[in-house]
């Protein structure tokens, strides 16, 4: 269940993000309150999966899944730029999201 709560911080913290980017671009208060909302909601989950989890390995994992998720959102929403350098940066951080886990 832990793990769960960690992929669901890590969920609220691209959601964060990339409410971010909306309030940023468009100073529109509805994004600010989804920032605020999400973080909370990423902190939360995150405050529950580091019961169990070791923290250097959880902090890790959801900073990962929130900058490689905010990252993809971003070149998404917000015509960032798409070239190969960035998404390969963006698999290897998700690659060692992958191997924390599993010599965790």
């Amino acid at each position: 269940m832990d793990w769960i709560f960690l992929i669901l911080a890590g969920f609220g913290e691209m959601s964060g993000v990339t409410s971010l980017g909306y309030y940023s671009n468009y100073k529109n208060k509805l994004a600010l309150v989804a920032m605020i909302i999400s973080f909370i909601f990423s902190f939360t989950f995150l405050y529950l999966s580091l019961q169990t989890i070791p923290m250097s390995i959880g902090y890790s994992i959801w900073t990962g899944i929130g900058a490689a998720g905010g990252s993809l959102m971003n070149m998404w929403l917000f015509n960032e730029s798409k070239s190969f350098k960035r998404f390969f940066f963006i698999f290897l951080i998700i690659i060692s999201v992958i191997g924390l886990k599993f010599i965790g």
